[in-house]
């Protein structure tokens, strides 16, 4: 009876052994297919090398399914994963990019039943604004210029019952922007700020013109899940012969006015 059970506690070893490399080396491409499958295409991970938990790879936004246009993130992307505990199971993450943050960028993931809340810890990186032109529509018609500079004390997204929550301060600064519909270069710099509510179920949204000849200002709301946004574009006195396509271009023209609205 003794050779039998040493031969299953052998194989029980072996499976054990053998689904424990598995985790420990799976390869970086699958980390680059997941997040294929959630962004419905939109964000995609090739070139992946190293592993799931340690590993590099070129970062590319496109415009989904069907989509021809693609743009890739100078230099790429190096990513951290490690399982930790923090008054239940976590997954830290650390995300960094040569051209685009000065520091890497730390990420919780926090699993739950039916829910997972990703809690960015304070951090400030710069990233090209040519990247949202692998966006579509409008971004590829646009194909803006410029820097993002994303800034935050912390940040947090979650998901509860399949909607968006999100908790944290999170600045977005919009720096020498120039687009290829206008011949103003550049059309100015701007600032957005997001700002939620500790409870998560509300936020607001403020747009500012901090410099230049295009002036964009507006308010919205983020409630339910969803964005509404109002604002208005016009141009500064002398450079309306060269905004007046691209006014007509992001809004509905109201006289000087160009009427943004979202949601």
């Amino acid at each position: 009876m003794a050779r039998p059970n040493t031969v299953r506690w052998a194989w029980l070893g072996a499976g054990l052994g053998l689904l424990t490399a598995v985790l420990v080396f799976a390869p970086a491409r699958w980390l680059g297919m997941a997040l294929d499958s959630a962004s419905g295409g939109r964000v995609q991970l090739v070139n992946a090398r190293g592993t799931v938990w340690n590993g590099r790879g070129d970062l590319l936004l496109s415009g989904g399914e069907g989509s021809r246009g693609q743009t890739a993130l100078p230099q790429g992307v190096h990513w951290t994963l490690a399982p930790g505990w923090q008054q239940g199971p976590v997954l830290k993450a650390r995300l960094s990019s040569p051209c685009c943050t000065e520091q890497p960028i730390g990420i919780t993931v926090r699993p739950g039943m039916g829910s997972a809340d990703l809690v960015f810890s304070a951090f400030s990186s710069r990233w090209p604004a040519a990247l949202l032109v692998g966006l579509g529509t409008p971004w590829n018609t646009l194909r803006l210029d410029g820097q993002l500079l994303f800034q935050s004390p912390g940040f947090t997204v979650a998901w509860h019952s399949g909607r968006p929550q999100l908790k944290g301060l999170l600045v977005i600064e919009a720096r020498d922007l120039a687009t290829r519909v206008s011949t103003l270069r550049p059309l100015g710099s701007y600032r957005v700020e997001l700002r939620a509510r500790p409870e998560g179920d509300q936020a607001t949204l403020a747009l500012t013109t901090l410099n230049g000849g295009l002036q964009l200002q507006g308010n919205g709301q983020w409630v339910g899940g969803r964005l509404r946004f109002r604002g208005d574009a016009q141009a500064a006195p002398g450079n309306e012969t060269a905004l007046a396509n691209l006014l007509s271009i992001i809004g509905r023209r109201e006289g000087v006015r160009s009427l943004l609205t979202f949601g």
